[in-house]
C-alpha cells in the first residue's frame, strides 16, 4: 500500500530552518535562516492536512495554491510545485522571505488551531523557488508575440515590477521609470539584507530586463520628465510610486542633528552593502557604530532599523513604542529576532522632546492603554509626572510613511486623491480618475505589505490589457 504522504502533522512536529546564533549573525548582514534540505522540506510539507477549505489560501492576498504546492513538494515533484507557486505569485522567493506569515497564511493554518503547530509555509515556499533558480526552471517571461502598445510604470517597487512582468509576458512594450539608481524600490533600499538578500532582488530585475522591460532610472517624475509627457508617450500608465514621506516627530528639539529618518538610515546601509560610497555613512551621520541608538516606532520598519543598528556596532539599541507588545503592528517573529540580537524594547513609551544638538537624550512619556479607538485598539494615554530621559546619540524616526502630494508634484490636478492623500483608484480595476491611468500598492493603500502590492500590480496589469484591447477594437472600427 502506498505510503500516506500528507496529514503527517500527527507524527511530525513543526520544524523551522535552523536559525544562525545571534552572536554570529550580529556580525554580518547575511540571511539569518539556513536553507531547508530536500528531505526536511518534504517532511515539513507533508504536515499539511489538505483541508477542504484552506484558510491559508483564503488569507493570502495572492490566494496562492498553498495546499497544492505543499503536496507536490511532499511528493518530491519540485518543478511542478514551483510552476504552481508562480502561477499566482510573481516573486514567490521574496514573499517566502519577507511576508509576515504569522499574520497571514501560517497564522490561519487549521492544524495550528488544533494544537499541532502550523505548517512552515513560508520556508517551504522559499525552498521551492530557490531550488527552481538553482535548477534553471525560472525563465524570463519572453512573449510569444509582440504588441505595439506601450505602457509606462512609475515606480520600480514590487507593485510596479509585478505589473511589468504580467504586461511583458503578453507582449506589451513596458517602460519603468524610477527615482533611484537601482530598481526594486523598498525591496532594494528599504529592507535589510539579513531579511532579503539583494542578489535575490537583482536577479529578478535582470530577468525582467532580459524579457524586454526597459528601465529608466535616476528619473524623478515632475522634475526629469513630466507626467503629461509620460502620458503622451505611452498608451497607458500605472502609478506605483509607493509612499516615502516620513511622519514627523513633534516636541522640543525634534529638528536636532542626530535625529534621522528610517528610510535614509536603511537606504544608506543598503547602499554600502552594494559597495557604494555613502558620505553620510562614512561621516557617521547614518551609522550607528559606537552609539546609543533609540528607534521610535513599532512596525516592521522599526524592526529593520533596530536590527541594522545592532549589526553596525551600536553600544545599545532601544525601541520605544507607545502601546504594548500585543498591540504592536510589526511581526512578532521580527520582534523575537530583535530581542535575541540584544535589542531592548521599551513598551508604553512615547517621545515628548529631545535634548542636545546633536541629540543626547530623548524625554520619554510613560503611557497606559485606555479605551479602544475607532479601529478597536486601545488608545495610549499619558501617565502624568512619569517622564524620564533616555540617553541617545542617534534617534531613528520609524513612525510610518505618508503619500507625497502627487497632483501638485506632477502638475496634474485632475488626479483625484483621498483625504489621506493616497491616489483614489477603483478597488477592482485599479483605474484612477484619469483615462488610461491606473494606481497600485502603497500609493493607494497607504503603507502596507509587499504581497498586497504584488497582488495590485498583477490585477492592474489585467485591467490595462483589457483597456488596450478595447482601445484597439475601437480604433479598428
Amino acid at each position: 500500500m502506498a505510503k500516506q504522504r500528507m496529514l503527517q502533522f500527527v507524527n511530525v512536529d513543526r520544524d523551522m530552518p535552523e536559525k544562525r546564533d545571534a552572536i554570529e549573525r550580529n556580525k554580518d548582514f547575511d540571511e539569518i535562516y539556513q536553507e531547508f534540505a530536500a528531505a526536511k522540506a518534504e517532511e515539513q510539507a507533508s504536515r499539511c492536512s489538505q483541508c477542504g477549505v484552506p484558510y491559508c489560501q483564503s488569507h493570502c492576498p495572492l490566494h496562492n495554491n498553498i495546499p497544492d504546492w505543499l503536496r507536490l513538494t511532499a511528493e518530491g515533484r519540485l518543478e511542478e510545485a514551483y510552476q504552481m507557486s508562480q502561477m499566482t505569485n510573481t516573486f514567490p522567493e521574496i514573499c517566502g522571505r519577507i511576508c509576515p506569515q504569522d499574520r497571514l497564511c501560517e497564522g490561519n493554518c487549521v492544524i495550528e488551531q488544533s494544537g499541532h503547530g502550523t505548517v512552515t509555509i513560508g520556508s517551504v515556499e522559499k525552498y521551492i523557488t530557490d531550488t527552481a533558480w538553482d535548477k534553471g526552471w525560472v525563465l524570463p517571461g519572453t512573449p510569444n508575440a509582440e504588441r505595439g502598445e506601450s505602457v509606462a510604470i512609475i515606480g520600480a517597487g514590487p507593485g510596479g515590477l509585478a505589473a511589468a512582468d504580467v504586461l511583458r509576458r503578453q507582449g506589451v512594450q513596458v517602460t519603468v521609470y524610477d527615482r533611484y539608481d537601482r530598481a526594486g524600490g523598498l525591496l532594494t533600499y528599504g529592507i535589510p539584507s539579513f531579511k532579503l538578500e539583494k542578489d535575490v532582488v537583482m536577479r529578478r530585475i535582470n530577468q525582467l530586463e532580459q524579457a524586454g522591460v526597459e528601465f529608466v532610472l535616476n528619473c524623478t517624475v515632475g522634475e526629469d520628465i513630466s507626467f503629461d509627457a509620460i502620458r503622451g508617450k505611452h498608451d497607458a500608465v500605472v502609478i506605483a510610486t509607493g509612499v516615502y514621506k516620513t511622519r514627523d516627530l513633534e516636541g522640543p528639539g525634534a529638528d536636532a542633528d542626530g535625529i534621522v529618518r528610517a528610510i535614509d538610515y536603511l537606504t544608506a546601509n543598503n547602499r554600502v552593502s552594494f559597495g557604494d560610497e555613502v558620505e553620510e555613512f562614512t561621516s557617521g551621520e547614518l551609522n550607528a557604530a559606537g552609539k546609543k541608538v533609540v528607534v521610535i516606532g513599532g512596525g516592521d520598519t522599526a524592526m529593520d532599523c533596530v536590527r541594522t543598528a545592532v549589526r553596525q556596532g551600536a553600544t545599545s539599541v532601544k525601541c520605544l513604542y507607545r502601546r504594548d507588545r500585543a498591540n504592536m503592528p510589526g511581526s512578532q517573529r521580527e520582534t523575537q529576532n530583535a530581542e535575541e540580537e540584544g535589542v531592548e524594547f521599551v513598551w508604553l513609551a512615547a517621545p515628548k522632546g529631545f535634548s542636545g544638538d546633536p541629540v543626547s537624550g530623548v524625554t520619554v512619556q510613560k503611557m497606559r492603554l485606555g479605551q479602544p479607538d475607532v479601529t478597536g485598539r486601545q488608545s495610549p494615554e499619558v501617565i502624568e509626572d512619569a517622564d524620564y530621559v533616555e540617553e541617545a546619540d542617534l534617534v531613528v524616526k520609524a513612525l510610518g510613511f505618508e503619500p507625497e502630494d502627487l497632483p501638485t508634484l506632477w502638475g496634474e490636478k485632475a488626479l483625484e486623491v483621498t483625504r489621506w492623500g493616497t491616489v483614489k483608484a477603483d478597488f477592482r480595476t485599479h483605474a484612477t480618475s484619469l483615462d488610461g491611468v491606473y494606481a497600485v500598492g502603497d500609493i493607494v493603500r497607504g503603507a502596507s505589505l509587499v504581497v498586497w502590492a504584488i497582488r495590485d500590480g498583477r490585477e492592474a496589469a489585467e485591467s490595462v490589457l483589457s483597456y488596450l484591447n478595447q482601445s484597439t477594437s475601437v480604433a479598428a472600427e
